[in-house]
C-alpha cells in the first residue's frame, strides 16, 4: 500500500481541534426508554384506514393490542365487538375513509368511529327479520355499551365532515 493511500476506518473520536485523531469509535450515550404511563393516566390512539373490507379486522387487532398493552383486558371483548360493528357499518355504508379512536380517561374507555357519511345509524333492528343479515348493530350497541351516542360533523373547508358514533365502557370496580 502506498503511503498516500488511507485505509477506510469507522468514525473516529475528534481531537481537541475538532479533527479526527484516532480510530477509536464514537460512542453515543445510551438512550433510555420512557417509563410506561401509569394506569390512571389518560391516553388516546387513532387508526385511519381506507374504505376497505379488511379495515374492521385491522381495527380489531389494533384495539386488542392497545388494550392488552395497557392492561385493560377486562374491556377487550366488549370493545372489540362494538368497534368491529361500527367499523364494519362504516365500510359497508360509506365510500370514504374511516378512523377509529381509542381514548382512556380512567376508569372509562371511549371508542369513536368516524366516517364520511353525515347520516346517523338507523334503528332498523326492531324491523330486522329473524334471518336478516344485518340491522342489529344499534341493538348490540345498546345492550353491550355502558353509554353510546353519535353526532354529525359539518363539512370543513379542508376536509370532509361526516359523523362519529362512539361508545363508552367503564372498568368494573373503577
Amino acid at each position: 500500500m502506498k503511503s498516500d493511500q488511507r485505509q477506510e476506518q469507522g468514525p473516529t473520536a475528534p481531537a481537541d481541534n475538532g479533527t479526527p485523531s484516532s480510530p477509536i469509535p464514537c460512542l453515543l450515550p445510551r438512550q433510555l426508554h420512557p417509563q410506561p404511563l401509569p394506569f390512571t393516566d389518560p391516553w388516546h390512539y387513532e387508526l385511519h384506514f381506507p374504505c376497505d373490507p379488511r379495515g374492521p379486522r385491522i381495527a380489531r387487532v389494533t384495539l386488542r393490542a392497545v388494550l392488552d398493552a395497557h392492561g385493560l383486558t377486562d374491556l377487550t371483548d366488549r370493545a372489540e365487538l362494538l368497534a368491529s360493528e361500527l367499523a364494519t357499518n362504516s365500510v359497508r355504508h360509506t365510500k370514504g375513509p374511516v378512523s377509529v379512536r381509542l381514548q382512556w380517561l380512567h376508569p372509562v374507555l371511549r371508542v369513536g368511529v368516524w366516517d364520511t357519511s353525515p347520516e346517523q345509524p338507523s334503528t332498523r333492528c326492531a324491523q330486522a327479520g329473524l334471518h336478516a343479515e344485518g340491522g342489529r348493530g344499534i341493538l348490540i350497541l345498546d345492550m353491550v355499551a355502558d353509554r353510546w351516542g353519535g353526532y354529525p360533523i359539518g363539512a370543513r373547508p379542508r376536509g370532509p365532515g361526516g359523523k362519529t358514533v362512539w361508545f363508552e365502557l367503564a372498568l368494573s370496580g373503577g
